[in-house]
């Protein structure tokens, strides 16, 4: 009967949807916990992994797929927190949360079936998990059913535990010793937050608590390990760091087997409530930087004092304390009580393959390979070198790639001062044949250049340019390759398949190529002679001298490559053939000398920078020119106002001044026509109206009436001469 209700309880835990909170889904361990959750079922783990379950766990890409916006169904549903509103929602998130009010937060608590409080990545979140565990404890008896807290914290609470046997420091720790551990200095709040758990919880069927110490984790977008990732991925430095001996051990896992840990948790509701999460690896913190240098960096480290960790930017003080632990810890409930389909339980040098791969997809680290080709005087090269700052690419010249080979193989032969002690017999031998393999290279080619008035054969230019192909920083950020290859057959020779030349009989006509190397992009330039002949004729002096841009050299390198580009079998068709169709451009028709025009059709075709964008410093200087050029916007804006300003001004003067002038013309006009007008009235007014008028005004002043204006009026109405 017991059974039967267990099972059942089993089965309803699979059937129904469980909610569960995630602090920070916008930080890097919680991201990828809660969209590894999001794509699990719920109770998946309580089902025994067969063999062919963990061959194809194995063979499978450790990046799960990204969740749609409908939930699938059995699966988790997350909800969480972010730490900015500037981060867009996780796509597997249904609802996200930023800056609630504590007793909104409670709310979203009491909703959910689990709450994950994360605190290995940023210190500041385990006051709000004291707190939420505290908060829920308190409201235990409003728990329709159980709800399970769990804390995610760090093997750094163990950083000063005591040896297990004085006599042997490497017994692993195991969860059974989590009483007997002391915590590094800078992580006493995690201890005191992982007490805190623990005290709680003790009612498990109403509220179970658990406490998750990770190792330094790794996988996905990196972690901490990043900062040597970046470092290697870039090549900027010719070896890479290792801080102190490098001889302590770090615990680590990586991020998708902690979510994997933690959904065993979640469907396993265990007794033991401490729990360990490391792979099973025994790596030193040399043995990190070594591998990730070997893999995609210099391929060598260099040890630095301690005290060089802080000057690197990327790294935190707790990312320093991280690195610089030395502990040996071992998980035995975990590998014992759980199923977990392991992503890299052998650890992060055996699997760095898979790790390197994943790194470089979560941050679209992918090389861009262009192949830029064309007649002489086209603007390969111009090209070529604004594309290769746009996108931080390798930009690959024939000569310069020869003369950097010659001189690495002198390098080589040249006998070296001081032999290194120690060095072991086969190391010498290898050392030796190296030595004459390089020199009977060199005389190789001496002796070709001497017969061919100094040009290579194909063979040795074929082998120098592959060569640099597969080199490190071309693998990695990609390359512009500048008019190289120029026949069918060198291209043949180049991006051939080394390895599978048998299998190119059964192929048929489609041949093997080296898709390590094989360029992505191929761009065709072109244009007409004439066109090409003016440019070259227009070039200042000071750029044609010691160049192939002489009048002889031109049209001889001219007429060769129309020669080449008329025949059946050219090196576009190679490409066609392979089925990356070269982007054809007409230089000529463009008219443009600076050649922006097919640079920003290239820049549409190519598409967005792979890499990890710009650096402090090029974004500072970024800011710095574009408010250079905004204040240099205002400044001419202004002096066009003002220029603008006083053109309307002098304007408004002209036109005031013209319109004062034609209105005193036309004053004076005015007064030239009354003029005129009056002068009929003025010689009637003086004939027939004044001399009596004047009589009038006499007699009145003589008579002196007391009504002078009607006497005036009488008079004149009596003596008008036309009445009399």
């Amino acid at each position: 009967m017991a059974e039967e209700e267990e099972a059942a309880a089993r089965t309803e835990k699979v059937i129904r949807i469980q909610r569960v909170f995630i602090n920070l889904l916008d930080s890097y361990s919680s991201r990828n916990i809660g969209k590894f959750l999001s794509n699990s079922v719920v109770g998946a783990s309580l089902e025994e992994i067969t063999e062919e379950e963990e061959e194809h766990g194995e063979d499978k890409s450790a990046v799960p797929e990204a969740s749609s916006a409908n939930l699938k169904e059995g699966t988790f549903q997350i909800v969480g927190t972010l730490s900015t509103l500037e981060t867009p929602c996780p796509s597997f998130a249904v609802e996200t949360y930023y800056a609630i009010s504590r007793e909104d937060l409670l709310m979203h608590l009491l909703e959910c079936d689990v709450i994950i409080y994360n605190i290995t990545e940023n210190p500041q979140q385990v006051e709000e998990a004291i707190w939420a565990v505290s908060a829920l404890n308190e409201e235990i008896s409003h728990f329709e059913k159980r709800k399970v807290f769990i804390l995610v914290s760090t093997v750094m609470t163990w950083a000063r535990s005591k040896p297990l046997d004085p006599d042997d420091s490497e017994i692993p720790f195991t969860e059974e010793d989590y009483r007997r551990r002391k915590h590094h200095p800078n992580f006493l709040d995690h201890i005191n937050a992982e007490k805190m758990v623990l005290k709680f919880g003790k009612k498990v069927r109403k509220f179970a608590t658990y406490v998750v110490a990770a190792g330094l984790q790794y996988g996905m977008e990196g972690g901490i390990l990043h900062a040597f990732f970046k470092l290697a991925w870039s090549g900027e430095v010719p070896a890479l760091p290792v801080f102190g001996d490098g001889t302590n051990v770090i615990p680590a896992i990586h991020v998708l087997d902690l979510a994997g840990v933690i959904q065993n948790v979640i469907d396993h509701v265990p007794k033991f409530r401490y729990l360990v999460a490391v792979d099973e690896a025994v790596h030193t913190l040399e043995d990190f930087v070594k591998c990730i240098s070997k893999s995609t960096g210099p391929g060598k480290i260099q040890k630095v004092p301690k005290e060089n960790a802080f000057l690197t930017k990327d790294l935190t003080q707790e990312d320093i304390d991280h690195l610089l632990v030395n502990l040996r810890m071992e998980t035995l409930f975990v590998k014992e009580n759980f199923n977990i389909r392991w992503f890299a339980q052998a650890g992060f040098v055996e699997n760095i393959n898979s790790i390197l791969k994943e790194y470089k997809q979560s941050r679209r680290l992918l090389p861009i390979k262009i192949c830029i080709l064309g007649p002489p005087a086209v603007g390969k090269s111009s090209i070529a070198e604004v594309l290769s700052k746009y996108y931080k690419l390798h930009h690959i010249k024939l000569k310069e790639v020869i003369s950097e080979a010659i001189a690495k193989l002198e390098a080589i032969i040249t006998p070296k001062d001081v032999g290194e002690g120690g060095e072991e017999e086969s190391e010498e031998e290898e050392e030796e044949e190296n030595v004459e393999d390089a020199q009977e290279l060199l005389d190789g080619i001496k002796e070709s250049a001497e017969q061919d008035a100094g040009r290579l054969e194909d063979e040795y230019i074929i082998r120098f340019i592959k060569e640099k192909l597969k080199s490190m920083p071309c693998k990695n950020q990609g390359y512009i390759l500048d008019g190289f290859p120029k026949t069918y057959d060198q291209a043949k020779d180049l991006f051939n398949q080394e390895e599978e030349e048998e299998e190119e009989e059964a192929r048929g006509k489609m041949f093997p190529f080296d898709k390590l190397i094989i360029p992505e992009f191929v761009c065709s330039l072109d244009a007409s002679d004439e066109f090409l002949k003016e440019r070259v004729m227009n070039l200042p002096e000071s750029i044609v001298a010691g160049t192939h841009y002489s009048q002889g050299q031109f049209l001889r390198a001219l007429s060769n490559y129309r020669d080449i580009n008329t025949e059946d079998e050219t090196v576009l068709n190679y490409f066609d053939e392979l089925e990356i169709h070269p982007i054809h451009i007409d230089v000529g028709r463009l008219e443009d000398a600076q050649n922006r025009l097919a640079i920003r059709q290239l820049i549409r075709e190519i598409g967005e920078p792979r890499n990890y964008g710009l650096t402090d410093e090029e974004k500072a200087e970024e800011e710095r020119r574009a408010a250079e050029e905004q204040l240099a916007k205002e400044a001419m804006e202004e002096a066009e106002r003002q220029h603008k300003e006083a053109a309307e001004t002098a304007e408004k003067i002209a036109r005031w001044e013209e319109w004062s002038k034609r209105l005193e013309e036309v004053k004076r006009e005015e007064k030239e026509l009354l003029e005129a007008q009056s002068l009929p009235l003025r010689n009637y007014l003086m004939t027939h109206v004044m001399p009596t008028l004047m009589q009038g005004l006499n007699e009145c002043c003589k008579i002196r009436p007391d009504d002078p204006v009607d006497f005036l009026a009488e008079y004149l109405f009596k003596n008008n001469p036309e009445m009399q």
